[in-house]
């Protein structure tokens, strides 16, 4: 484990850690070629976070000298990873591991994601850390091309 990740916790999210959840997901997703061609405004994705915290997202953050550095969100009655992002300045520090080796704890039973093909990056960090190719297609908001992955449990 690298000494980013060593020095991390990973806790269950609270309303307190809305703002930086959404600052986090902002600055990573305006990364060349990581969000969408569009990229919403932080106070959008900030909306957008709250409905899916209602509809039932499981956000799990990680903090690092007690700010939120990274969070991935989960839809375990879909089997879903819906979110994994890493502040820019942590990645490479094992924080996106950590995060996604917790989502494999969390649904133990396999789970699905997509990414954009164009985030190489990403793609090439889920397929080292075990997961398959499962099909191209199209984001369910945007209409972009969208790769999906899948991890087929223990």
């Amino acid at each position: 484990m690298k000494e980013a990740a060593r020095r991390c916790i990973l806790r269950a999210a609270t309303a307190a850690d809305r703002e930086a959840i959404a600052a986090v997901w902002h600055a990573s997703a305006s990364l060349p070629d990581v969000g969408p061609p569009a990229m919403p405004t932080l106070r959008e994705l900030r909306q957008r976070l709250d409905a899916e915290l209602a509809a039932g997202w499981a956000v799990t953050v990680a903090v690092q000298d007690g700010a939120v550095v990274g969070f991935v969100a989960l839809k375990p009655a879909e089997c879903i990873l819906a979110e994994l992002f890493v502040r820019p300045d942590a990645i490479g520090g094992g924080l996106g591991q950590a995060l996604l080796d917790h989502a494999k704890q969390a649904m133990p039973d396999g789970f699905t994601l997509y990414t954009r093909p164009a985030n190489v990056r990403a793609c090439r960090f889920y397929e080292r850390a075990g997961l398959s190719f499962l099909r191209y297609g199209t984001h369910p908001r945007t209409g972009e091309p969208t790769v999906y992955y899948h991890w087929k449990g223990r």
